[in-house]
């Protein structure tokens, strides 16, 4: 990928006058037209804000007919299906007709199996585009700007979740939208970041420890839940309470400590490195989390969205010290170096292969 100049007997420094290319095949263009791909990108942009904005009214205080609801929230779960499939490189006329015939039904006919599958397709599409939307970032502005913009795709999951109004078992719905999101990202990611065997051993090491915090957490909370003792459930239960009292919100451990930092981290070792995409896949959790925080209609909106904003932050804080750590370099490395060769991908509207 980078070159590499002569140099004294035992040194070698890497020429980051030369730009580096894009490791992976990309399809070519699906439209010959620029003027028409760009047509196309603007319907797509505009179908997703109005679908955003016409499922925001299922959870805000808005005087608007109900009926706008699910006709809505179908509207952006095509848009996330045409963002995603384009983003992936996948065949736009299969999967995006799949999910269309799907949230038309679900509209059409408003059968609780529909509604909820519909509900599951929303909440994964918008999960996992929410992560591959996503460009290289190194500088603190730009980071914050892609940080930002994947918590907005996320939200508009959220809402179109909201907006089907599927009667569905909450934890066996989060828990399937969780699996669904892996499943799909590690597929893309399995290509975009070059296989387990472009691991370093350095950053197979984090991708383990990131593992084993993610497992430590769901068996700690399990075990709290069945076998803790009545002191520590109290404990937990009071400590919970006076937040949401206090402060209206409650940050949620996956995302602060797992999901937003993995988004950090991942958006800022791509500008580096292609492997910065497997610690991308520990983020769709966090996303996932998001996109199925409204699924429960008891569930109140001022609350998930307070809570989500403490998690966002909380989080941010997390990734930048996680960052700070993954990308130190060492003392050789920064000798060797004269400047850092900034990775490439492909604009945000072009696919990824």
């Amino acid at each position: 990928m980078s070159r590499t100049t002569p140099g004294p007997v035992g040194r070698r420094r890497l020429d980051a006058s030369q730009p580096v290319e894009y490791e992976q095949p990309v399809r070519g263009p699906r439209l010959e037209s620029a003027q028409a791909a760009r047509t196309v990108q603007l319907v797509v942009l505009a179908a997703w804000a109005i679908g955003f904005a016409g499922s925001t009214a299922a959870v805000i205080a808005i005087d608007v007919p109900t009926w706008i609801f699910r006709p809505s929230a179908a509207l952006l779960t095509i848009a996330l299906a045409v963002g995603l499939t384009h983003r992936a490189g996948g065949h736009m006329r299969i999967w995006v007709s799949i999910a269309s015939v799907l949230v038309v039904a679900a509209v059409v006919f408003e059968t609780s199996a529909l509604l909820a599958a519909a509900a599951m397709v929303t909440a994964t599409l918008a999960a996992v585009l929410a992560v591959v939307v996503t460009v290289p970032a190194d500088t603190s502005l730009d980071v914050a700007r892609e940080y930002l913009l994947a918590l907005a795709v996320a939200a508009s999951g959220a809402v179109g979740v909201a907006a089907w109004n599927a009667s569905v078992d909450v934890e066996a719905f989060s828990l399937l939208v969780a699996g669904a999101s892996l499943v799909l990202v590690l597929g893309l990611v399995w290509g975009l970041g070059a296989g387990l065997h472009g691991l370093g051993r350095l950053h197979l090491a984090w991708l383990v420890g990131i593992a084993v915090v993610l497992l430590a957490l769901i068996v700690y909370s399990e075990v709290v839940r069945t076998h803790g003792s009545q002191n520590l459930v109290e404990l937990i239960d009071d400590a919970v309470y006076w937040m949401r009292t206090t402060i209206g919100g409650v940050p949620r451990p996956v995302e602060v400590l797992l999901g937003f930092p993995a988004l950090l981290v991942g958006i800022r070792m791509r500008s580096r490195r292609r492997e910065g995409w497997w610690i991308q896949v520990f983020a769709v959790l966090g996303t996932a989390v998001m996109t199925t925080a409204l699924v429960s209609p008891s569930a109140y909106p001022s609350y998930v969205g307070l809570s989500t904003l403490y998690s966002a932050v909380l989080g941010y804080l997390v990734g930048l010290l996680a960052a700070k750590i993954v990308l130190k370099r060492s003392s050789g490395s920064s000798r060797r170096v004269v400047q850092a060769v900034v990775r490439v991908e492909p604009d945000r509207f072009s696919g990824l292969r």
